[in-house]
């Protein structure tokens, strides 16, 4: 057996079909459909019972997932130590962070820090899942949550606030908010399928038949909100520069967090990624008054 057989294993059960372990390997769904079918001929056992689509492992697929986990984890233990030894500012730098960040903050600071290391590809994986780092993922993550993982590094950054935002056609219509729960007002929401804090206070201090819009995006809630849909939680350093909408409340306590910008242990000496915690870290550091919805309150 190989390498490719074990990796063919663990994509399959963390897809939990053969069509998303096709996607992960980058070949086709019959090309993994080949090799499972070759790869279980060979063991003269069934790793995975087939149900429709979806795939799950047998007895003797679990016993050989104990040992490709294995595997992968001292596999993924040596790359990093490797990496963490690297001192050229040179190479691929993958980070991850939500679409609003993305959207509204961080590219001024890619750009500041590509002028500063252009030997150093910045690869950024704008996903709202909190990748995982300790299977390499990504390298760097900007994400509201405080690491608990042993294995992570991290660096608080600042709070993170969120206020109800609205536009002048929409307040035009309607009394300005005054207090929970807003009744006579129309809000943008999250898909049904939302586990976020804001989505679960939207859901909790209005009626259902006040969200008269959805979306997954926040970068389209924001548009909607523009549009004179409704109003919407947005994050401060989002809505706080659209000079076209305006909060209508004051930050929300509740859904108050922090910012951290997290590696692996592993890798917090290497060269770029130190760089970056200097470069990137300080600029959020110095935008800290957008990211705590200071900023137009304090121009007001």
């Amino acid at each position: 057996m190989d390498w490719n057989d074990f990796r063919l294993i663990l994509a399959i059960n963390r897809a939990g079909s053969l069509k998303g372990a096709a996607k992960e390997l980058g070949n086709d769904h019959s090309t993994i459909f080949r090799w499972l079918n070759a790869l279980e001929a060979k063991l003269e056992a069934q790793l995975f019972d087939r149900n429709g689509g979806a795939y799950t492992p047998t007895e003797a697929g679990d016993r050989m997932l104990l040992a490709a986990e294995r595997m992968e984890l001292e596999a993924l233990a040596v790359d990093r130590e490797i990496s963490g030894r690297d001192a050229r500012l040179s190479g691929n730098l993958r980070i991850t962070c939500s679409e609003s960040l993305a959207y509204r903050i961080l590219n001024d600071l890619l750009a500041e820090f590509r002028s500063r290391h252009e030997g150093i590809t910045v690869e950024l994986l704008v996903d709202n899942r909190q990748l995982d780092l300790l299977r390499r993922e990504a390298d760097i993550a900007i994400r509201a949550t405080r690491p608990v993982e042993g294995d992570l590094f991290g660096r608080q950054i600042a709070e993170t606030a969120w206020a109800l935002y609205a536009s002048p056609r929409y307040l035009a219509d309607h009394d300005r908010p005054v207090t929970v729960p807003f009744e006579g007002h129309r809000f943008i929401g999250w898909d049904s399928s939302a586990v976020a804090a804001a989505a679960k206070w939207l859901t909790d201090t209005v009626s259902g038949n006040q969200i008269v819009y959805r979306s997954s995006s926040l970068i389209n809630q924001m548009m909607a909100v523009k549009a004179g849909i409704g109003m919407a939680l947005l994050p401060c350093y989002l809505g706080d520069q659209e000079t076209d909408i305006e909060s209508v409340s004051l930050p929300e306590a509740a859904l108050t967090r922090e910012l951290w910008l997290i590696t692996h242990r592993d890798l917090r000496n290497t060269a770029r990624v130190r760089a970056f915690f200097d470069i990137v870290g300080q600029g959020l550091v110095d935008r800290r008054h957008l990211l705590e919805g200071s900023a137009r309150r304090a121009a007001g």
